[in-house]
């Protein structure tokens, strides 16, 4: 019984955590002021994403002044602002690093649902990178391994010529074998 909820826990488990790492974006319902936040780890990673309002052409008449976005560093300054939009993409070089705020701003007092995505991109520099000394050791099992696995190939291939051998001794009728 014990085993049974344990694989029912580890599927629930291995669910959970497949759909939490496949939601990459979000839903804001945006009446006034609404802020999401972002923690950047290196200056000059790439922040890119988007931004739609859902139901904009069902609720929106000509008239209606659009929905604002800034984008606000940790020092306070505006790195990215967009006005009176419906959606767009944004991309922008983080200026350092640490906490951005992404804010809508809806001039309406009616509510506006709002689909967003953000991705922060990190490139490595060369200081980031693993030296020559560094990976020696990993090249090294590497090889290991490589040897360790054309010896598994070369035995796989030896069992299966053997297998053919065996099975096709089987078919031959008795007095053939007996010549050979």
């Amino acid at each position: 019984m014990e085993k049974r909820w344990g694989k029912k826990w580890a599927l629930i488990c291995l669910f959970l955590f497949n759909w939490a790492r496949n939601v990459s974006s979000l839903s804001v319902t945006v009446s006034d002021m609404e802020c999401v936040y972002e923690y950047v780890l290196y200056e000059g990673d790439t922040v890119s994403g988007n931004f739609v309002v859902v139901d904009h052409d069902i609720f929106w008449s000509s008239d209606h002044p659009g929905i604002d976005f800034t984008v606000t560093s940790p020092g306070g300054n505006t790195v990215h602002s967009l006005k009176g939009t419906s959606g767009d993409k944004f991309e922008f070089k983080a200026p350092r690093s640490g906490m951005y705020k992404f804010c809508f701003h809806n001039p309406y007092s009616t509510p506006e649902t709002i689909a967003f995505y953000i991705h922060v991109g990190h490139i490595p520099t060369d200081h980031d990178l693993a030296k020559d000394e560094h990976l020696n050791p990993i090249n090294v099992k590497i090889a290991e391994l490589r040897e360790a696995l054309e010896s598994v190939t070369a035995e796989q291939k030896y069992l299966k010529a053997r297998d053919t051998r065996h099975r096709h001794s089987k078919l031959l009728p008795f007095s053939a074998f007996a010549l050979s």
